[in-house]
């Protein structure tokens, strides 16, 4: 048996994994409805689906943070607000 027991669930932790599954359940009721979007030639100057869209704002959040965990400390709530608002205009403009 696998002993869990170091593993600290917190509020923060539950709100995470609660965003990824809303952020998931949300894409795939986009796909079901509007089955693979439309190719579009954005600022990056090459052809992006929604999937890659997704990939992209999903690394460059994943850097905001560890940039901010290097620069700004520990309280990621406006690294969070920032990643959010790079996802709007990543699904906006490339």
């Amino acid at each position: 048996m696998i002993d869990l027991s170091w593993m600290a669930w917190t509020w923060q932790t539950a709100a995470f994994f609660i965003l990824i599954g809303l952020l998931l359940a949300g894409m795939g009721i986009w796909e079901y409805v509007s089955p693979g979007g439309s190719p579009r030639y954005g600022i990056l100057r090459m052809t992006t689906t929604r999937g890659d869209r997704l990939f992209i704002s999903l690394l460059g959040s994943a850097f905001i943070n560890i940039a901010w965990l290097g620069f700004g400390g520990p309280d990621l709530w406006w690294a969070l607000a920032l990643s959010a608002v790079y996802a709007i205009g990543v699904f906006r403009f490339v």
